[in-house]
């Protein structure tokens, strides 16, 4: 374990410049005695680290002591960066391993190859969990994606409140949700996100823009994301469910299982949020006789008289 941390301190070093003790301790979640020690260490194994006083001080290497990751060209840097699952890591529990191995990577690389790496991570940002996945033409994808890498101002036509606007944005990255895109950009000095697909009449203007350098793309977007979902509308319901349906309910798109309790006979009683009655409806009638809803009563009703009419039909006989 140690050994890694005396790596990890190492690479870092490389990929920083200068790191306070402070800031490799938050860093690798250890206190600033271990890391004291830890570049006793270092220092007794060879590895030219010193410390700089002062209040802008911290811990360096000495000039030019690197490692070095040959063979490799600009774009295979670049598709390392960008070729993870970043979704089905966490669900394993590898995410520090990925965080880890892209840290040795950029170390590893040559200064010109490291800035244009942490450019990679810094413009875009692969979501690979799924809301759904249409296949939708977006035209003017190389052009915002030229705009995102040479930090250009970008115009261009966008729908809103069935009328269109014409925006002037600072592009920061794109984000790839499944197998659609989006642009997130400065719109009159606040992130805003579009979706590529509709953006209609777009060129870029031959006009940089200064990059926010606390902006974190991937931060912005877990965010963004969350405030969609929290502000979507809410249909509650308490509906008695086969425990082996338990595992569709929870991947059902635009449903929120909230709280689930145990009954005899293999039943659960779980209540959760639909968008709306008609889909709350839509989506308990696919389900047939393995759920029944509970309440609210308006429910209740309005499957009842839909599993009525279905079975009204069938009972006629006709064909």
């Amino acid at each position: 374990m140690r050994a890694d941390r005396l790596l990890s301190i190492l690479l870092l070093l490389q990929l920083k410049g200068k790191m306070t003790t402070g800031e490799l301790a938050e860093r690798l979640e250890v206190s600033e005695r271990t890391i004291l020690r830890d570049m006793e260490a270092l220092s007794a194994a060879g590895v030219p680290v010193y410390a700089e006083r002062g209040s802008a001080g911290g811990w360096l290497l000495a000039e030019g002591y690197r490692t070095t990751l040959t063979g490799m060209n600009k774009e295979e840097a670049r598709t390392l960066l960008l070729a993870h699952a970043e979704g089905v890591l966490k669900d394993l529990g590898m995410s520090g391993a990925l965080e880890s191995a892209l840290l040795k990577l950029q170390a590893s690389l040559p200064p010109g190859f490291r800035r244009d790496a942490e450019d990679v991570r810094r413009r875009i940002h692969v979501d690979g969990a799924g809301w759904h996945n249409p296949l939708e033409p977006v035209p003017y994808l190389p052009l915002v994606q030229e705009a995102v890498w040479e930090d250009l101002k970008l115009r261009f036509r966008y729908p809103r409140g069935g009328q269109w606007t014409e925006r002037t944005v600072e592009p920061l990255g794109l984000v790839c949700k499944a197998t659609i895109w989006y642009l997130v950009g400065l719109s009159d000095g606040e992130p805003r996100t579009f979706r590529v697909s509709r953006i209609a009449e777009a060129s870029v203007i031959d006009e940089t823009f200064e990059r926010p350098a606390d902006f974190d793309l991937a931060k912005y977007w877990e965010s963004s994301t969350e405030r969609f979902k929290a502000e979507l509308p809410k249909y509650p319901a308490l509906i008695r469910l086969d425990a082996k349906l338990l595992p569709r309910l929870k991947q059902a798109r635009y449903v929120q299982t909230d709280e689930v309790q145990e009954e005899p006979g293999g039943k659960l009683l779980a209540r959760v949020d639909f968008q709306t009655l008609e889909t709350a409806c839509e989506r308990l009638l696919s389900w047939g006789a393995a759920v029944e809803v509970v309440e609210p009563e308006e429910l209740r009703r309005r499957i009842g008289e839909a599993a009525e009419a279905i079975a009204a039909i069938y009972r006629s006989g006709a064909r």
